[in-house]
């Protein structure tokens, strides 16, 4: 679709083929805001068919999304496993957009910082796509993530010494004295990552809560946005409650919703290092949808994240990560009524 770009902070507007992710005047994150309706008449499993929902661009269809809705053994849950993607985690959505744009706008290289998923995604279509990619990561980013990208994706890697807020800052500074397009929690990603909810009614028009783990809160806002849009659209009239799911060693967003202050930074003290964000990008947006949809913000314990896991995989026979199962773990601890989908967001990790 065609689209303009809007900034979140002083409310700028550039046009679509802007080649950059950040406003020029605040440094605010740009959002995208379509021109005229999309040429699809209904939802379906099916990632590319929601091509006409996407910004405008030239994409190679490669196999991702349409992850499994799995009935879980507790009643009224659905599972969402996103570790079906290429790379074992929802990040893929949002990186075959960010890369797409890059190419389109010429770039022969990206950078981003991440806790380690993204950097395996952006790593990953980088390399399909034949131009480098630069990642800055926490000096605590996962060893076994970073392993992968070493060895099979040919990233190039900066070890911050900081957390992913610090991380994140590096990556802004390296993109612009190397004139490398800045990917991550932003506009683009965002846009790819609200596939994840349109799957979701596709096959669950009923659903009435969705469980999110929240790091950067970019998937929590996206699902946000891609709801609002589907009613614009006419293609759905489903509002299901959004429950933030944050670790309750690291819950900045948890305490903004409950304070009814703005976002705070936090400093990371959780061992699912997916979740580790001390001041998640989209954090005041994310607890304006959680307020909007009637839902909550659900902190969970690293203790009741690793039982989680373990007891995912003795039931499911499949690994995922303390993050990952983060979801599930929120739903056992609110009384919402109606079915339930909490989404599984990734399974990078070696630990049975």
């Amino acid at each position: 679709m065609r689209y303009s770009l809007r900034c979140l902070g002083c409310g700028t507007r550039c046009p679509m083929y802007f080649r950059k992710q950040l406003c020029e005047k605040c440094g605010g994150i740009l959002e995208v805001d379509y021109v005229g309706r999309p040429g699809i008449k209904e939802l379906r499993k099916d990632f590319w068919g929601y091509e006409p929902l996407l910004p405008r661009g030239e994409y190679k269809h490669y196999k991702l999304g349409n992850t499994t809705l799995l009935p879980s053994v507790e009643e009224g849950l659905f599972l969402k496993l996103e570790m079906e993607n290429p790379t074992r985690s929802f990040k893929d959505r949002g990186s075959v957009v960010e890369v797409a744009k890059a190419l389109e706008y010429g770039y022969d290289e990206v950078v981003c910082a991440s806790t380690g998923n993204m950097a395996y995604s952006v790593a990953y279509y980088a390399k399909l796509a034949g131009i480098r990619s630069t990642i800055f990561v926490s000096r605590n980013a996962n060893w076994l993530k970073l392993r992968n990208i070493r060895e099979t994706r040919d990233a190039k890697i900066f070890r911050v010494d900081g957390d992913f807020t610090e991380a994140q800052r590096r990556a802004i500074v390296y993109a612009n004295r190397k004139e490398a397009f800045l990917v991550g929690d932003y506009g683009y990603r965002k846009e790819g990552q609200k596939t994840l909810i349109y799957e979701v009614l596709a096959e669950l028009p009923e659903v009435r809560n969705v469980f999110i783990p929240v790091g950067n809160a970019t998937l929590f806002s996206a699902a946000c946005k891609g709801i609002a849009e589907l009613k614009r659209y006419g293609l759905s009239k489903a509002s299901p409650r959004l429950v933030a799911v944050q670790a309750s060693l690291t819950d900045p967003l948890a305490v903004a919703f409950k304070t009814g202050k703005h976002v705070r930074y936090q400093k990371p003290l959780t061992d699912a290092g997916a979740i580790a964000v001390g001041y998640p990008t989209y954090g005041d947006e994310a607890v304006a949808g959680v307020k909007a949809t009637g839902g909550t913000v659900v902190d969970v314990t690293d203790k009741e994240m690793e039982e989680e896991r373990k007891a995912f995989y003795r039931e499911y026979g499949l690994q995922v990560e303390m993050s990952g199962v983060a979801s599930v773990a929120a739903f056992r601890k609110v009384s919402f009524e109606g079915r339930s989908v909490a989404i599984v967001s990734g399974a990078n990790t070696l630990k049975p």
